[in-house]
């Protein structure tokens, strides 16, 4: 990606470091809670003595503490600046589609954390990967997670790490929208786990469509993209796909529990909002 030199967003809080160093013993939040049930249905372990484990073993990671207004500095490092790059590129390209469509659009905030992270949805560790939290619309991130995506995962490259946070910022176009709390509606009157479920998974495939879509406008507009991103980003998609997911994790592949898409899916829908541009042809959850 052609990044260096470009404008940076002023919308990134750094608290990697911030707070008391270390933190031990700590409780367990709803991303804890989310992996407990996750690992309970991959292993077949009884949830309740997964949990228990969860909450008697002490732990060691690093703690960003809560924010603190006016002590954030913009990140000085090349993947923090990355990151800040990324985001000020998709201001650009949201604002610009919510103008056109006479919507205003309120960029969100992208939190660079270590180890573990106070946000309005609760505290999470680096373990649940990125997430977007609705209730303070902030993307939060562990930028050692891009670290994972190459050597676990096997998916390298800089626009493999921008369809990350492009696609969390969808999950902030969706909120925007009102799109995720339609769907929130829609969940909790499913009849089934499998049904919520199937709405978990137009979410995320949508999000990342829209991740498709800013790519698209970014390089037709600012030519960002270089040779070999967009295979960089479809593979990204695909090695995280629930179906590879569960069968480097137990060798099964179990559809009714997915909850982001297959490798195919997710790969598809990139590509529709790379090709089209269009946020229009991300509709997922008819």
């Amino acid at each position: 990606m052609r990044w260096h030199g470009r404008r940076e967003s002023t919308n990134v809080e750094d608290r990697r470091g911030r707070g008391p160093a270390m933190r031990t013993g700590a409780g367990i939040g709803c991303g804890g809670l989310l992996l407990v049930l996750v690992l309970a249905f991959a292993t077949g372990q009884d949830p309740l003595a997964l949990l228990q484990v969860f909450q008697t073993t002490q732990v060691q990671v690093p703690d960003s503490g809560p924010a603190i207004p006016g002590e954030s500095a913009p990140p000085s490092d090349e993947l923090g600046r990355f990151a800040s790059v990324v985001l000020a590129d998709l201001e650009e390209t949201w604002s610009t589609i919510f103008t056109q469509a006479g919507v205003t659009y309120r960029p969100p905030t992208l939190v660079l954390y270590t180890g573990m992270v106070q946000s309005a949805c609760g505290t999470n560790s680096a373990a649940t990967g990125p997430f977007y939290c609705p209730a303070d619309e902030r993307v939060y991130i562990d930028l050692s997670f891009f670290q994972e995506l190459d050597r676990r995962f096997g998916a390298p490259g800089d626009f493999a790490q921008a369809y990350v946070i492009a696609h969390e910022v969808g999950h902030h176009v969706q909120n925007l929208l009102g799109i995720a709390e339609k769907v929130q509606t829609a969940q909790e009157r499913a009849y089934s786990q499998r049904e919520a479920n199937q709405y978990s998974v137009a979410m995320e495939l949508q999000a990342d469509c829209l991740a498709g879509v800013w790519a698209h406008h970014a390089h037709r507009e600012r030519q960002l993209l270089e040779p070999g991103d967009v295979e960089e980003g479809l593979g990204a998609a695909a090695a995280i796909g629930d179906d590879r997911m569960q069968r480097r994790a137990t060798g099964t592949v179990q559809p009714e529990s997915w909850t982001h898409g297959s490798s195919e899916q997710r790969v598809a829908w990139l590509r529709r909002g790379l090709q089209s541009g269009d946020p229009d042809a991300c509709e997922t959850l008819r």
